[in-house]
């Protein structure tokens, strides 16, 4: 069984490699085994939303910190040797205590969301996490997230970059391992982040209309992740099955027996 360091130590790997890290988010145990032993998986990440949404919660921090930290140690248990990274919001009001809890339960990796707040309060919230995972002794891998382009609304879009370019470096300065860039973005704008930021530094969303997976690689991206779409996938399915059942039809063809 690997240790807490070597997980971390890994997942910094897989992040800084050339190739494109890819991770389908998970929400609960039984969709942790699912995605873990699927072959090309070679790390987990949780949603936020995902999780609040299975225990009744509405996104945004609704769902108090213990259950969260209990959902991600649970997928990290059930996870074995695969790193697991967690969606923690903003860190519950206590970024630094959020971040050493989960390292506790086996969390390796962390998004911390900046809800635009102002810049400064943004970059104490990154250093208290990565100062969590030092006084660990873990080389946790922190993903640090702008709303930038989300909450952009009608501003111009070269100050939304300028602005998403300027938190991107600074919460690299503080020591993030990469930074959170979620929204519907076209290749340039991928183009010129990954340009002021680095290579392997920039991780991304899959959304309906992102650039393909291909053109992420070549443009340097480190990561790409689903977020709740994963189990709006699932939903989907379930939605459907619904249907057809009340319509007098039943269980579609090709349906796998996963649990």
């Amino acid at each position: 069984m690997s240790t807490i360091v070597e997980k971390a130590t890994e997942l910094r790997r897989l992040h800084e490699a050339p190739e494109l890290l890819l991770v389908v988010n998970v929400w609960d145990a039984i969709t942790a085994q699912v995605v873990a032993r699927t072959p090309g998986t070679k790390a987990l990440a949780t949603a936020s939303h995902g999780i609040a949404a299975s225990r009744g919660y509405e996104d945004g921090e609704n769902i108090p910190r213990d259950e969260m930290i209990a959902e991600v140690g649970l997928i990290a248990r059930v996870a074995g040797d695969l790193p697991v990274t967690a969606d923690l919001e903003a860190g519950y009001g206590d970024p630094g205590g959020t971040i050493a809890r989960a390292i506790d339960v086996g969390v390796v990796g962390a998004n911390l969301e900046d809800q635009m707040k102002p810049l400064a309060d943004s970059v104490k919230a990154v250093e208290a996490a990565v100062a969590a995972g030092e006084k660990a002794g873990v080389p946790f891998v922190l993903n640090a997230r702008t709303d930038a382009f989300l909450r952009a609304g009608d501003r111009d879009p070269e100050e939304v970059l300028a602005d998403a370019i300027e938190r991107g470096r600074a919460y690299l300065e503080a020591g993030a391992t990469t930074f959170f860039v979620p929204g519907r973005l076209d290749e340039t704008t991928v183009g010129r982040l990954v340009e002021a930021l680095g290579e392997r530094k920039v991780t991304l969303i899959g959304v309906p209309g992102s650039i393909p997976l291909g053109t992420a690689q070549k443009l340097g991206v480190a990561r790409v992740s689903y977020g709740p779409w994963s189990q709006n996938v699932a939903l989907t399915a379930l939605a459907e099955l619904a249907e057809a059942v009340y319509a007098g039809g039943g269980l579609p063809e090709g349906t796998r027996r996963l649990n």
